[in-house]
């Protein structure tokens, strides 16, 4: 193996584990608030599995509040996508490569078999590239097929550190910060639903996620 593919590999390594172990120091030292949360509890409750929807800049809490053994996200085949995918198998994620623009098939396939194995789908639906904010229908086909109910949340942090080049305006949040969820009731899509229905469930929700965050951004105002 060649110097330089070493070194790329090396690199790579040391990535995913500082990006391991340093967000698992700082989601240590957060604290979580949460609105609506009865909604989620009420699902788990009765046991019933859900797609949890939340845009793509937000994505860590959204990540690490929903992890677990029956979890399942969607990551893109991209080389950041690789390494959050370490992070996501860390905290116990099944992981699902793909997007609308590469794989994006065999995602929603994957996705679809796994709702209806009962684990918990992560999605992002404006990921992987945008625009921003901008639901994409994936997270809606896959409730609409399955009848897995469809929950979105909002998610803020009071003290964050923001990539504002990335077109997703990446948020980390700061250690010790306070930090907001805000849940939707549970969306169910009829299977029934024409193309036009559907679309507009998929604006609905897109307007819907855009409120909660908004009210979770406002809630440290």
């Amino acid at each position: 193996m060649q110097f330089k593919q070493l070194r790329q590999n090396f690199l790579r390594w040391l990535g995913n584990l500082v990006l391991v172990n340093i967000m698992n120091i700082i989601f240590r030292t957060i604290s979580i608030d949460y609105k609506n949360k009865e909604a989620v509890d009420k699902l788990n409750a009765e046991g019933k599995n859900f797609i949890i929807a939340f845009w793509h800049g937000n994505m860590l809490l959204g990540w690490f509040v929903h992890r677990g053994k029956n979890s399942a996200a969607l990551i893109s085949k991209s080389k950041d996508g690789a390494l959050l995918a370490k992070l996501l198998n860390y905290w116990n994620y099944e992981v699902i490569r793909g997007s609308s623009n590469e794989g994006g098939k065999e995602a929603l396939f994957k996705m679809v078999r796994l709702a209806t194995e009962r684990k918990i789908l992560a999605i992002t639906p404006d990921g992987p590239k945008g625009p921003l904010h901008k639901f994409k229908p994936g997270a809606v086909i896959v409730a609409k097929r399955t009848g897995v109910p469809l929950v979105l949340a909002g998610i803020s942090y009071k003290k964050k550190i923001v990539l504002s080049k990335s077109w997703d305006r990446f948020e980390v949040p700061r250690m010790f910060s306070k930090t907001l969820i805000s849940y939707s009731d549970p969306f169910y899509i009829d299977k029934a639903l024409t193309h036009e229905e559907t679309t507009d469930i998929i604006t609905e929700c897109e307007q819907k996620l855009n409120d909660l965050q908004k009210d979770a951004d406002n809630y440290f105002k």
